[in-house]
């Protein structure tokens, strides 16, 4: 169901669209968290990536990361886009701090 969002929205140039990932509710303890009290989520599954930036040269310098990857996004920035009653945020490839790697 979610993939058929992307088919309606693709980015442009260096631009990345990711979905943060769920803030934790319920401590490891097992005590509930109000909303308040739950940290900003920095962490992001990237979703759909443009084609890249065009250079000084006219050639197209691809974007970083690619569909699937886990990243780092910064504390504020980014564009928020709902996609079927699904909150998803926009990004320039480079304002992402950096990547998960396994």
């Amino acid at each position: 169901m979610a993939t058929q969002a992307f088919r309606k929205f693709l980015p442009l140039f260096d631009r990345v669209l990711v979905e943060r990932l769920t803030a934790e509710t319920v401590t490891k303890g097992g005590i509930m968290l109000p909303e308040k009290a739950q940290g900003k989520v920095l962490q992001a599954t990237v979703v759909a990536v443009g084609p890249g930036a065009v250079n000084q040269k006219g050639n197209t310098q691809p974007v970083s990361v690619k569909v699937g990857e886990k990243v780092l996004l910064p504390e504020y920035g980014g564009t928020k886009v709902v996609l079927e009653d699904k909150d998803y945020f926009l990004f320039r490839d480079g304002d992402i701090l950096g990547k998960y790697v396994d």
